[in-house]
C-alpha cells in the first residue's frame, strides 16, 4: 500500500476519534432535555440506518448464516451492548472511573490480537509508546483530581463495555474483508437497533414529540446519527480494514483528549496543567507507537 493511502486511513481514524470524543457533550445535552441513554442510542442508530440505506448495497443477507451471526455479533458488541453498558455504568460510578476503564479497550485489543496473530505483535518500543499513551489517558481523565471512588457494579459495567468494544474489533478483523464496508456497517446498525428494542419495551418513552422538535434536541440527534454514527462507523470500519485492528484501535487513546477539548469549549469544563501533561503524553506515545511501524 502506498504511503498516501496509509495517510488517508490514518486521517479517517483520527477524524472518527475526534468526532466520537465530542459525543459525550452531545449526549449530556440530550439527557438534560429528558431523553434516556437507550432512547438516544435508538434514535441515533435509526437515523444512521435510514441514511445508510440510501447508499449501501441492496443485498439483504450475508453469504452464509455463520457470517450473518458474525454481523449480528458486531451489531451487539459495537452497538447496543457497548453503549448500554457504558451509559448505565455512568449512572452507577464516577465518570472518571468509567472513562478510564473504557479506555483500556486498546490495551486488551492489542494483547489479544498479539497472542492470536504474530503479524500484529508489537515491538518493545511500540509497547512503551502505548504505555505512555495510556498514562496520558489517566492524567486527562482525572484532570488533576486524583480521587478513585470504587463502585463495583458501575466499574464492572464499564469493564464490560471495554470488552464489548474489544469483541467488536475482533469480529471486524474476522469478517471485515469479506463484504463491502457499507454493507457491514448497515448490518451493524440493523442489529444494534434490533437488540435495543427489548430494553425500550420495558419502559415508556421519556420524551414526546414536542421534545424532539426543540432545535437543541434534533440538532444533536442529527449530529449523533448522521455524523458520529453513519459517517464515522463507515470511516472507522474502513480504517480497521486497511490499518489493522491494533493500529486503528490505538487511536482510541485520543478519545479522552478530544472529549476534554469539547467539554472545555462547549460546557466550560476547566483544563488543568495535569491534563495538558496527559495530552502531551498521549500524543508522544501515539507517535512512538506508530513511527516504529
Amino acid at each position: 500500500m502506498t504511503a498516501h493511502g496509509n495517510i488517508r486511513y490514518h486521517l479517517a481514524a483520527l477524524f472518527t476519534v475526534a468526532v466520537w470524543g465530542t459525543t459525550f457533550v452531545a449526549t449530556k445535552v440530550l439527557i438534560a432535555n429528558g431523553l434516556t441513554p437507550a432512547e438516544i442510542f435508538f434514535l441515533r442508530f435509526a437515523l444512521a440506518y435510514a441514511a445508510i440505506r440510501l447508499v449501501a448495497p441492496r443485498r439483504l443477507g450475508a453469504a452464509s448464516w455463520r457470517d450473518e451471526a458474525w454481523l449480528a455479533a458486531a451489531g451487539i458488541s459495537g452497538g447496543s451492548l457497548y453503549f448500554l453498558t457504558e451509559n448505565v455504568a455512568l449512572s452507577c460510578s464516577a465518570a472518571s472511573n468509567v472513562s478510564l476503564i473504557v479506555c483500556t479497550a486498546p490495551l486488551w485489543t492489542a494483547l489479544i490480537v498479539s497472542l492470536r496473530d504474530r503479524s500484529e505483535r508489537m515491538t518493545r518500543r511500540q509497547s512503551l509508546g502505548v504505555a505512555a499513551a495510556f498514562a496520558g489517558v489517566v492524567l486527562v481523565v482525572f484532570n488533576g483530581n486524583f480521587v478513585l471512588r470504587l463502585s463495583p457494579r458501575g466499574d464492572l459495567l464499564a469493564f464490560a463495555s471495554a470488552l464489548s468494544w474489544v469483541g467488536y474489533s475482533l469480529v471486524m478483523k474476522r469478517i471485515g474483508d469479506r463484504y463491502p464496508t457499507l454493507f457491514i456497517t448497515r448490518k451493524i446498525f440493523f442489529y444494534g437497533l434490533l437488540t435495543i428494542l427489548p430494553v425500550l419495551a420495558v419502559r415508556q418513552p421519556a420524551f414526546d414529540a414536542a421534545t424532539l422538535m426543540r432545535p437543541v434536541v434534533w440538532g444533536n440527534l442529527l449530529f449523533l446519527g448522521l455524523v458520529a454514527s453513519m459517517l464515522c462507523y463507515v470511516l472507522w470500519n474502513t480504517a480497521l480494514r486497511h490499518l489493522g485492528v491494533v493500529r486503528a484501535t490505538n487511536y482510541g487513546y485520543l478519545n479522552p483528549l478530544t472529549t476534554m477539548l469539547a467539554a472545555s469549549l462547549c460546557i466550560g469544563e476547566r483544563i488543568t496543567p495535569v491534563a495538558m501533561l496527559g495530552a502531551a503524553l498521549i500524543l508522544a506515545g501515539m507517535w512512538q507507537a506508530e513511527r516504529n511501524r
